[in-house]
C-alpha cells in the first residue's frame, strides 16, 4: 500500500487523479495539499474538499497551500481549460467542508510515516518548495517525490518549450530538482500521449460503479472539448495527472533516464526543461539526479484507468 500525500490544484486531471486515489486499492491517500495553478488556492480547496466527501472521506487532511508563485507575480489560471471554478460544468459547493490545516502540519504526517511516504506534486511546485524551504530534515524522511512537470525532447503546452507547472514558478521548479532526493518526473513527453477516449469513459460510466460516476462524463466532455480546440487531431483527453500516480502501482510501465535537471527562470525560456541527452554527457558525482520517465505502455495505462475508475468508494 503506498501512502501518499498529494499537492494539486484541481482542475480537471487533478480531480479526476483525486479520484484514482482515493479508487485505487494499492494507494492510500493520507493527505492533500491545495495550491494555485488551474483555479486559485481557495477553489482548489473547495472541489478537493467536495470530492474527499462524495467519497465519504472528510477524514483526510487538506492543507493550505501556495497563494501565488514565489516571484511574486500574479497567478494565471485556465478556465478555458478547466471551467471557471475547476470542474468544468460541475458547479461544488461553495463553502469548505471539514477544516483547512496549516501547512505546516504536513510535516506531523511526514513525521508519521518516516520512510514510508510518498508525496506526489501535480500542480506548480510552489507548496512543495516551500516544503523543502521551511521543512529542513524532516524532508529527509520521505520516501520519493513524484512530479508530473516539465517536459523533454518535447513542445511545451504554454510556451513551445514550457510545460504549465514549471513555466507558472520555475522558480520553485529549479529549487525542487535541486534539492529533492528521490525524485521522479513525469512530464509532457509521456502524458501527453495517456489519451483518455470516448470509448473508456463509456466503459467506466454504463452503470453507477462508485460515487464520483456521475461527474465523469461531463467533466470529460469540456476537458475533451478544450483539447479539441488546441490539439485538433487529438481523440479523447490527455489525463497527465493520473500518470504520475501509476507509477507507484504500474512501475514497470515506464521506461526512465537518470539526469541532473534544471529548470529555466529567464524570461525568454521561462520554465523550459534542461538536461543533457548526448550520449557523451557527465555530471559532478554529487550533482542531484532525477529520474525522467521517458516512455510508457499506453495500453497498460488505458486498462489501469478503466479497471480503478470502476472501483467502488466502499
Amino acid at each position: 500500500m503506498e501512502k501518499v500525500l498529494l499537492f494539486c490544484d484541481p482542475g480537471i486531471d487533478d480531480s479526476v487523479a483525486i479520484m484514482y486515489a482515493l479508487l485505487h486499492p494499492d494507494i492510500e491517500l493520507v493527505g492533500i495539499v491545495t495550491g494555485y495553478g488551474n483555479v486559485d488556492q481557495e477553489q482548489a480547496t473547495n472541489n478537493a474538499a467536495y470530492l474527499l466527501s462524495l467519497a465519504g472521506r472528510e477524514d483526510i487532511p487538506i492543507y493550505a497551500g501556495a497563494r501565488f508563485p514565489l516571484s511574486g507575480e500574479l497567478a494565471v489560471f485556465y478556465p478555458e481549460i478547466h471551467g471557471e471554478n475547476g470542474l468544468g460544468p460541475i458547479q461544488p459547493p461553495d463553502e469548505i467542508k471539514g477544516d483547512l490545516l496549516n501547512f505546516t502540519d504536513l510535516f506531523d504526517v511526514i513525521e508519521q510515516y518516516e520512510g514510508e511516504l510518498t508525496i506526489v506534486d501535480v500542480g506548480r511546485l510552489t507548496s512543495l518548495a516551500m516544503a523543502f524551504i521551511l521543512g529542513g530534515e524532516v524532508m529527509e524522511k520521505v520516501k520519493q517525490v513524484v512530479i508530473m512537470g516539465g517536459s523533454f525532447l518535447n513542445p511545451g503546452n504554454v510556451t513551445p518549450l514550457s510545460e504549465a507547472n514549471f513555466y507558472g514558478d520555475p522558480i520553485a521548479a529549479n529549487l525542487v530538482m535541486a534539492r529533492g532526493e528521490r525524485v521522479t518526473l513525469v512530464p509532457l513527453n509521456v502524458t501527453n500521449y495517456a489519451i483518455v477516449t470516448d470509448r473508456m469513459i463509456t466503459d467506466v460510466t454504463q452503470e453507477e460503479f462508485n460515487s464520483f460516476t456521475a461527474l465523469i462524463e461531463p467533466v470529460y466532455s469540456y476537458y475533451a472539448d478544450a483539447y479539441a480546440v488546441l490539439v485538433p487531431e487529438i481523440e479523447g483527453a490527455p489525463f497527465h495527472d493520473v500518470v504520475a500516480l501509476m507509477t507507484l502501482v504500474e512501475p514497470d510501465m515506464f521506461d526512465y533516464a537518470e539526469k541532473p535537471v534544471s529548470v529555466s527562470a529567464d524570461p525568454a525560456t521561462r520554465g523550459q526543461s534542461i538536461a543533457d541527452f548526448r550520449p557523451s554527457a557527465e555530471w559532478e558525482e554529487e550533482t542531484p539526479v532525477v529520474r525522467v520517465a521517458m516512455d510508457f505502455v499506453y495500453d497498460r495505462f488505458a486498462k489501469n484507468f478503466v479497471q480503478t475508475m470502476k472501483l467502488g468508494t466502499e
